[in-house]
């Protein structure tokens, strides 16, 4: 065990959030010889003397809330699970640097940045930012679920004067900067004018395609990013880079009254000036930063951080644009470098003078730009992806900086990204281009080896020589031949378990001990959520519905299937839609002359009928489809579906 300093706040604070019930059936292990040599090496590597961090983190402090939130029997947030930060030892099991900012995301509550400029803090993975007008407030956004939201907004409440919402911004596309809003405002108070949803150009296609096309993957494998079924411990989960976690409950949406478009554009709202810079295809396709030139504060969204950010998401996403990213925090450096006073973001704390605003932003600027050019450099001296990542190094001047450690991007991860974006997927070698599937693979490199126990031996070898990644890699092939084989599950779970402990990066040591538990335990069925929230599927467009019903098809099922259609909705938008050749196209403005069924009703009615939580003779009967023609027709259709299951495996075939 190493000591390392923590500031006295840490020790009231409470405990984080673990969306699991249970622990593994077999208990994680403690670290090897190996990672506790390799932790202990990282005190020489990094300035652990510096506290600024700690003594920004905690400026301003107002006030916390007392945990858990809760909405009946269902907690939304709970920061006593993380109890275990408060400890003065750094264990054996989690990288020094990692738990560094594990305890600073772990400082929560009600901070004054500056007059009339607040910001709720770790009460969620985002920060809620609000901004005091004359007769009311702006919120920034609003969190990831209604709930902690409705927490946050009343723990300002208690410190501050109760004016209402005035505005709500959304500064991008990512759920847990805008799934609260419905904590703060309501869907009427926007209706009826009271309030104003101010979001950047681009904002509801992006919000609504990310979280519905691919959501069901997304969730998934978003499991693992932010280890949902590991208990927090100095075993399990600690942080998530950003922030402790996602906190869990409603998920909600209100569509922007206010659409930013370029850069420069100003509004003024219950007094306060805002200035808005678009960043499209940074850390966000839809995304914006906000200068509010009264107070001298600069809201960088999310791009700057504490930490090295994703280029390539380990949830999966599309691949940012790195220089898109560089060019935009140089352009923000250039409008508003020599005015900024205080810089505030969406993630973590802020940056309270000009000189560390500017110094931040130059050197994450410099980071994105390195990971960029020589990333390229390298790509261009014909490396593969794999080569590429193993190359790459920050130097020191940027890469030894607190804020551009990867507790949530890698330089390994960023740089395939990279590569990804400027190449694909395809390393040009002819063998890569249509390899074997994991189980077939699998199977093949067991036989070469010599059968299932000739490779658990040599697994059970790299082990004992600490070379976890080759004793993984090596171990994964055995698994996706026998699944059954728990021994061979089980001593993967040890390799991957050591690299999780020995990782800075949060989501990777999320990632291999998500893998580890999967490993020994059978996989959670009640685990899963469902992305395509009501409030999702009534901000979908039509076109977005029927792009999401043709992605649900079942292309093989459908092989040979005609099927026409003509939909009405009640606002007088008209759509012919033609199964045929196993896809699904659609026209809006037109009608099939000749349609097998046509379908009076409203977007969000059909979403529920298309999504099998009602039924067609159902919705005929409430009145809330007018059907005509061959309605076995359509029910054919249902039948073609897909309904994804959230809970698909992962380290297992």
């Amino acid at each position: 065990m190493h000591q390392l300093n923590r500031p006295q706040w840490i020790l009231a604070a409470g405990l984080a959030l673990c969306l699991s019930q249970a622990f593994a059936s077999e208990q994680p292990k403690p670290a090897s010889s190996y990672t506790k040599a390799m932790n202990a090496a990282v005190y020489q590597q990094l300035p652990f003397n510096d506290r600024q961090d700690y003594l920004d983190a905690e400026r301003g402090f107002i006030g916390t809330i007392a945990m858990p939130i809760k909405t009946g029997e269902t907690v939304n947030w709970d920061l006593r699970r993380y109890d275990f930060l408060k400890g003065d030892q750094v264990p054996d099991t989690v990288n020094p640097s990692l738990w560094r900012n594990a305890q600073l995301n772990l400082i929560n509550g009600l901070f004054k940045v500056t007059d009339r400029v607040y910001q709720i803090r770790g009460l969620d993975l985002a920060n809620m930012t609000i901004i005091e007008g004359n007769s009311g407030i702006l919120v920034i956004d609003p969190l990831m679920s209604a709930e902690v939201a409705k927490a946050g907004l009343d723990l300002y409440y208690q410190h501050r004067p109760k004016k209402p919402v005035v505005a709500v911004i959304y500064t991008h596309s990512h759920a847990d900067h805008y799934a609260g809003v419905k904590g703060v405002v309501s869907q009427a108070e926007v209706d009826a004018g009271k309030v104003k949803v101010i979001a950047p150009e681009g904002f509801l296609k992006e919000s609504v395609s990310e979280n519905v096309f691919a959501g069901n993957a997304m969730a998934r494998r978003s499991l693992y990013q932010f280890g949902a079924l590991l208990a927090p411990s100095a075993r399990g989960q600690v942080d998530g880079g950003l922030g402790k976690t996602d906190s869990m409950g409603s998920m909600t949406l209100i569509a922007p009254t206010v659409s930013i478009q370029k850069t420069g554009e100003k509004l003024v709202v219950d007094g306060v000036k805002m200035e808005f810079q678009m960043a499209p295809g940074t850390e966000a396709p839809a995304e914006m930063l906000v200068w509010f030139p009264q107070f001298k504060v600069l809201d960088a969204a999310e791009d700057v951080n504490h930490t090295m950010h994703n280029l390539s998401t380990l949830r999966g996403a599309q691949v940012r644009d790195a220089a898109s990213w560089w060019k935009t925090l140089d352009t923000t450096i250039a409008r508003y470098g020599d005015k900024v006073e205080f810089m505030v973001a969406q993630h973590q704390w802020p940056a309270f003078s000009r000189e560390q605003a500017v110094r931040q932003m130059e050197d994450q600027r410099d980071m994105i730009k390195y990971l960029h050019d020589q990333s390229l450099n390298l790509i261009n001296q014909g490396y593969t992806m794999t080569e590429v990542a193993a190359r790459m190094r920050l130097p020191d001047s940027i890469g030894k900086k607190w804020y551009n450690r990867g507790y949530y991007g890698s330089v390994s991860h960023n740089s395939k990204g990279v590569y990804q974006r400027y190449l694909g997927w395809y390393s040009s070698d002819p063998s890569d281009l249509n390899p074997l599937p994991p189980e077939q693979a699998g199977q093949r490199y067991v036989a070469a080896m010599g059968g299932a126990d000739a490779v658990l031996k040599q697994g059970q070898q790299a082990i004992a020589r600490g070379e976890y990644r080759w004793a993984a890699q090596l171990l994964k092939n055995l698994v996706f031949s026998d699944p059954k084989n728990q021994a061979a599950r089980n001593l993967e779970a040890d390799a991957l378990e050591q690299l999780g402990y020995q990782t800075e990066n949060a989501i990777w040591r999320n990632q291999y001990l998500m893998g580890a538990y999967e490993l020994r335990n059978p996989i959670s069925s009640t685990a899963g959520q469902d992305t395509a929230s009501p409030d999702t599927l009534a901000a979908m467009t039509p076109e977005q519905l029927l792009d999401f019903t043709g992605i649900r098809l079942d292309g093989a099922k459908a092989d040979g299937k005609r099927i026409g259609f003509n939909w009405k909705l009640p606002n007088g938008d008209k759509f012919a839609i033609q199964l045929e050749n196993s896809v699904l196209l659609y026209r809006k403005g037109e009608q099939l002359d000749h349609p097998d069924v046509t379908l009076k009703v409203d977007k969000v009615d059909l979403a529920r009928l298309l999504n099998g939580e009602t039924t067609l003779s159902q919705e005929v009967l409430a009145g809330h489809i007018e059907i005509s023609g061959q309605t076995e027709k359509l029910n054919e259709l249902l039948t073609l579906l897909d309904h994804f299951e959230p809970m698909f495996p992962i380290v297992t075939p």
